[in-house]
């Protein structure tokens, strides 16, 4: 893994307690909570699943096999894994050249150095070429505590400006191994966010299934609409319940496919009377699903009873402990459930 000088452990003010100091540790990345189920490596194992039949298929990545999973891939399909090194743009250029030839390059490296380092390479020789490519990336938003060197909390606003490239936050294990093989199907490029190593399994408790392009209710609700993305779609799901102890009802659309954006699903759901639409995501407010929603919702001509956005802020976030940090930044059930509770 990369060392930055994030790599270490950060004293961050604890939030219980105005003038304490609580030494936490950057290295705390699991978004899980302590009780609940996930399962190991959800992208790594469905591509080799995909893979057994699929001999096109084939896995790069620039040093960060480990730590985005496709360790899983090179151990079942060596001769089909290519280890590129630190080298992100050669990385993207590598994968346009093997799916110029007819194969199916699956990317991997961390979020921030495909939609910052890698950018021009993914446009010029991937995306404006439609070009079989599935990029797929660790780190997205606020899912590490090594500052803003790793975090990558405006990767959507970057690449939703980019014409003809699919975007994918999937929330939890389930959708992250029913995307894998849906985006395969798919021909052209792709850019999925990832949640690594032991991943939180929830939707499978709703019978939801991922369908490239389309959002889903999960939940109803009278009270409030929350539209939300990726691991935020979790944190709706627990604010919920949460809020129907106070007998606030308040429905739950997840948002797995980020472009092309389901507006006829958003807008009809919307449009029902009497609702606050809350947005949730695990990005800056800036460019994200925020915004790509309040525009469907103005191009339509629908006013909700309030719109809302839960994000991260417009600005370099803090490292350190990803609790101490998602209740700062307010992304954190609590601190989602009192937002939303002042609100109503």
């Amino acid at each position: 893994m990369r060392r930055s000088k994030y790599d270490r452990p950060t004293h961050l003010a604890n939030s219980g307690g105005e003038g304490v100091r609580l030494k936490t540790s950057a290295m705390i990345a699991s978004i899980a909570g302590p009780d609940q189920r996930t399962a190991p490596a959800p992208f790594g194992h469905a591509l080799v699943k995909i893979a057994t039949s699929r001999p096109d298929v084939v896995g790069l990545t620039a040093d960060l096999s480990k730590y985005t999973d496709l360790h899983v891939f090179a151990k079942a399909y060596p001769e089909r894994f290519y280890q590129m090194g630190m080298a992100e743009q050669l990385l993207m250029s590598a994968a346009a050249g093997l799916a110029r030839e007819g194969f199916t390059p699956f990317v991997t490296t961390y979020a921030v150095f495909a939609s910052r380092r890698a950018y021009d390479f993914i446009f010029m020789a991937i995306a404006e070429e439609n070009l079989d490519v599935k990029i797929v990336c660790a780190l997205p938003g606020l899912t590490t505590g090594y500052g803003p060197s790793h975090q990558a909390t405006e990767d959507i606003a970057i690449f939703r400006g980019m014409p003809g490239l699919v975007i994918v936050d999937p929330c939890d294990a389930h959708e992250i191994a029913q995307a894998t093989p849906a985006i395969a199907a798919h021909k052209g490029p792709v850019y999925m966010r990832l949640l690594r190593g032991n991943v939180p399994l929830v939707l499978d408790e709703y019978g939801y299934e991922f369908e490239l392009g389309k959002a889903k209710m999960i939940r109803g609700g009278n009270d409030a609409l929350v539209i939300s993305s990726g691991f935020m779609t979790m944190r709706a799901l627990e604010t919920a319940k949460a809020l129907a102890a106070d007998g606030v009802d308040v429905g739950v659309l997840h948002v797995g496919t980020i472009k092309p954006l389901d507006e006829a699903t958003i807008i009809r759901e919307a449009s029902k009377t009497g609702r606050m639409v809350i947005v949730a995501e695990n990005h800056t407010v800036v460019g994200g699903l925020g915004e790509a929603v309040a525009g469907a919702l103005m191009r339509a001509g629908v006013t909700p009873a309030g719109f809302r956005q839960i994000a991260l802020p417009d600005a370099f976030l803090d490292a350190g402990a990803l609790p101490t940090l998602h209740d700062r930044y307010g992304i954190s059930t609590a601190a989602m459930t009192e937002s939303i509770k002042s609100w109503l």
